[in-house]
């Protein structure tokens, strides 16, 4: 019990599948006491057993983390149940084609995972960690936040949300104890893509064949954990996305569409 309660404690949310199961088993691997949500339980419960039988130590709470009710009863429990050194707001889905065959649902959805959640969780444990003067919030965000393109608006929207909302963090906290991180990914091989896919109206998002490994997702959530920043892009070199907007917008406005509509056109 004591080895336990000397193990640093992190909260992932979007755990049963894709970066966050792999964040879950990696962290688990390098000593952490890994905290795991998400809404399909027997997922959780699998994961949870897995690392179990590897030597960890993981807990899970199952649920829909777009309702308010819920976030609250799992911080409270979390809370009850001692420190939390880390959060990672991992939890959130993508969709692909026209903004204007999207169903409002999925978008309203969207909008409650992929941003409002973060919000809310990260309001919900600030007060516990600047009382300790110790704590990290690590948002995963997308290049798509700052490069914003045809048939993911909705995306692109909620994840500049995540950016613009770290980056205000961070600045808040700063000389706090407290660090507010933001990782920038680019395609990562995982179900999300399936996922997407699978959403009534969506389509196959373009970037899915250049997917990294996830892996290499882990290495770098390893080099933030113990190297805070504020944002961090995955790959490295996809820092180079913040200046194709500024520099080459105006030539996506009339090019870009056209790889959406041919994209559309192969579904009809």
């Amino acid at each position: 019990m004591e080895e336990i309660k000397n193990k640093k404690r992190v909260l992932i949310t979007g755990a049963s599948s894709g970066i966050g199961a792999a964040f879950a088993r990696f962290l688990a691997e390098k000593g952490w006491y890994v905290i795991l949500t998400a809404r399909r339980e027997e997922r959780l419960a699998a994961l949870s057993r897995e690392i179990q039988e590897q030597g960890g130590h993981a807990d899970f709470l199952a649920g829909d983390i777009s309702r308010a009710d819920f976030r609250e009863d799992l911080m409270q429990t979390v809370q009850a149940q001692g420190n939390l050194d880390v959060l990672v707001n991992n939890a959130g889905f993508g969709w692909y084609g026209y903004f204007s065959r999207m169903q409002w649902e999925d978008a309203r959805n969207m909008l409650a995972v992929n941003m409002e959640a973060m919000a809310h969780l990260t309001r919900l444990v600030l007060p516990h960690m600047l009382a300790r003067k110790a704590g990290h919030i690590i948002n995963i965000s997308s290049v798509a936040g700052g490069l914003p393109n045809q048939g993911i608006a909705m995306y692109s929207a909620s994840k500049a949300f995540v950016d613009a909302f770290t980056t205000s963090l961070y600045r808040e906290l700063h000389g706090s104890g407290v660090t507010a991180s933001a990782m920038r990914l680019g395609p990562v091989k995982t179900e999300f893509y399936d996922q997407a896919r699978q959403m009534e109206n969506g389509g196959s998002v373009p970037a899915e064949q250049f997917g990294i490994p996830v892996e290499r997702v882990n290495r770098a959530l390893w080099r933030l954990l113990r190297h805070p920043r504020r944002f961090v892009y995955v790959p490295g070199w996809l820092s180079l996305t913040r200046w194709v907007e500024p520099l080459f917008g105006a030539l996506i406005d009339p090019l870009g569409p056209l790889l959406l509509r041919k994209d559309q056109q192969r579904k009809i």
